[in-house]
This record gives structure tokens, C-alpha cells and sequence, in this order.
């Protein structure tokens, strides 16, 4: 195992598919599971930094009833309450860690930030018959058969999901600290699982909080989804390069557990996707597959291609396409058109 494990409850309570506890990280940090309602990821960790009589509670994750109970009684252990909650701090725009920010912001007046470069409601506005059909002319042109394009592309009521997100009162830049009294932690911004993710850094507890740019067991997801995100994965490797202010710190990731060995994992990270696109470049070079759909179809899935539906299939095509858009970027012959649709948000 290249990464050092350093929350073992946290480590057990994963591998037993159960609720990790809620910890005390450091003084003043602390770390608060809240459950990804009927997702086999099971729970987002929310994290609450603690100032000079302020807040900040970073990625509130799903929102539910058994989330919100979640987040209360997580505060009352560390002796807080919604109300002592000055900032809201979301790492990247999914709705299993955005999803409670507007329930805990009306409870606690708190304000709610996002990166700069992440996309905004506004941006997905408009005919919803129309981002319907651009979505679906996008799958089309991905190659995707007839009987498969209800089911990969979105519908009228995923528009009105992305639309009713209420949009943040402040955007994080890059080196950026939060403004919260009391505390010191630095903005980093890691495009790649979305456009404007990002990660924090504590200096003054030696902790890095990651999202979902970084986690311990799990490969983050990054596809061609996004209008305004032209290489995803040539932006996502980028970002794992600049993880060194945090080498030797804790991270503290946005699912599963603690652990110490941030470049290390990174390193892995990188190498596993690029074996991705490796296997890309050998279906394209078998000379068999002419569409999105055809080279994934040819790639190595956990239970076989046969078995992605729906939403899985969506991001198994997403993910293929991003694989293409960055060997093209770095002058490779595809010999493969890849369009984009409406710009569109997917999960990890």
C-alpha cells in the first residue's frame, strides 16, 4: 500500500460498509460523515473548521433528513450548532457535496462559496427542451444506438435539478484564504473531476482537504461533460502535479478515510489513468472502432460493458471521451469526431 492509513475506525468503518463515528482531526477540525442516500459510496465527509468565534463547514454533502440529522448532531459533539456556521465552503459543485448548502444556509445565514472557475446555475438556463435535445444529439454523435439514448441522456427534470441550485454568495480563487477570523487555510484550485474544483490547505494543522480531486482507494471520475472545459484529463494530471505544498501533510479526502502519502497516491493516479488511455490508443489502433460508443465497448470494465446502465453507462461514455479529447490535445490521430452538448454536471 503506497498511502499510510492514519484514521483506522474511519479505515474498519469502510471496509464493513457502516457510518464512520464523527472525530476530532485537530483542534478545532472536525470530521463528519453524512450519508450519500442509496449511492454505494454511502457518505460524504464533511469537514468543520472552527476560527476566532466563526466557522467554516466544508462540503455539507446529499441532501436528506438523515443527512441534516447528521450534520445537527455532528456539530453538537463538537459543541456547535448551525447558527455558529459563518461560511459554507463546497470543493466542486456534485450534488452529494453541495446538495445541503442551501438547507444549512438558511438555518445559519452562512455564506456559500464555490471555486472560481466552477460552473453556475446560470450557465444551464435557458429551453429546457432544448438542453434536453442538445444532451441527447450529443450522445448521438458519441455513436450511442437508438435504444440506448433515453437512458444516457438527461430529461426535462434533471434541468430543473441543476437549475434550482441556489448560487453562491462568494467564488474562491486560487491562493485565496478563507474568510473566516481565526483561521489560515489556502485555497488550491485542481480542475479535472469538474472545472472549478478545489482543494484547501490547513498549514497550521499540516492537513489538506481534497474533495474528490485526491481519495485514498477510489479513482476519481473525470469526463467530457462540461462546455467550458476543453481537456479535463490534461487539466486533472496538471492538478495532481501541483499537490506538492501538501506532500507531507494528512489528507483529509471527500469520501472513504484519513490518510498520509499525498504524492504518492497521485503518482498512482496518474499512471492508472494513463493506462486508460493506453488501452484507448490500442482499441483505436486495432482499426475496429470508428465512435465513442465502439471504443468503449472495447475497454476493460470492473463487470463488462454489458452490465453499464443508465447513469453508469453515461459516465462510462463521458469518461471514454475524455480519454479521446486528451490524446487528441496531445497531437494523436483520432480519426474520431467528439462533439459536446448542453454542458452538463455529473457525479464522482
Amino acid at each position: 500500500m503506497l498511502i499510510t492509513v492514519t484514521a483506522q475506525e474511519q479505515f474498519q468503518a469502510w471496509k464493513a460498509k457502516v457510518m464512520p463515528a464523527v472525530e476530532q482531526v485537530r483542534p478545532g477540525v472536525w470530521s463528519i460523515p453524512v450519508p450519500f442516500v442509496n449511492n454505494p459510496m454511502r457518505y460524504t465527509l464533511c469537514y468543520v473548521l472552527v476560527g476566532d468565534g466563526e466557522a467554516a463547514l466544508v462540503d455539507p454533502g446529499w441532501d436528506s433528513d438523515e443527512g441534516w440529522e447528521a450534520i445537527t448532531e455532528g456539530l453538537a459533539t463538537a459543541g456547535l450548532a448551525p447558527s455558529n456556521i459563518t461560511g459554507i465552503v463546497v470543493t466542486h459543485f456534485h450534488p452529494d457535496h453541495l446538495g445541503m448548502a442551501a438547507r444549512l444556509r438558511e438555518a445559519s445565514g452562512a455564506w456559500v462559496a464555490l471555486g472560481e472557475h466552477e460552473p453556475l446555475p446560470e450557465h444551464w438556463r435557458g429551453d429546457p427542451s432544448q438542453f434536453v435535445a442538445q444532451d441527447r444529439a450529443q450522445f448521438g454523435d458519441w455513436g450511442v444506438p437508438d435504444e440506448y439514448l433515453d437512458e444516457v441522456s438527461f430529461q426535462e427534470q434533471t434541468w430543473a435539478q441543476m437549475t434550482g441550485i441556489a448560487a453562491p454568495q462568494r467564488r474562491l480563487a486560487d491562493g485565496e484564504l478563507l474568510p473566516i477570523a481565526g483561521l489560515a487555510v489556502r485555497v488550491l484550485s485542481t480542475p479535472g473531476h469538474t472545472p472549478g474544483s478545489i482543494c484547501l490547505i490547513d498549514e497550521v494543522n499540516q492537513l489538506i482537504l481534497t474533495g474528490d480531486h485526491v481519495l485514498p482507494k477510489i479513482t476519481p471520475h473525470v469526463s467530457l461533460e462540461a462546455a467550458n472545459h476543453k481537456n479535463p484529463l490534461g487539466d486533472y494530471f496538471d492538478s495532481l502535479e501541483i499537490l506538492g505544498a501538501g506532500a507531507n501533510m494528512e489528507v483529509l479526502p471527500g469520501h472513504e478515510y484519513r490518510f498520509r502519502g499525498l504524492q504518492e497516491r497521485a503518482a498512482e493516479l496518474k499512471e492508472h489513468t494513463l493506462e486508460r488511455s493506453r488501452e484507448v490508443i490500442a482499441v483505436l489502433d486495432a482499426g475496429q472502432a470508428g465512435s465513442v460508443w465502439e471504443v468503449s465497448k472495447e475497454l476493460t470494465w470492473s463487470r463488462g460493458f454489458g452490465s453499464l446502465r443508465g447513469f453508469t453507462l453515461r459516465l462510462a461514455l463521458a469518461e471514454t471521451a475524455s480519454h479521446l479529447v486528451y490524446l487528441a490535445e496531445q497531437g494523436r490521430d483520432m480519426g474520431i469526431q467528439v462533439s459536446r452538448g448542453a454542458p452538463t454536471p455529473v457525479e464522482m
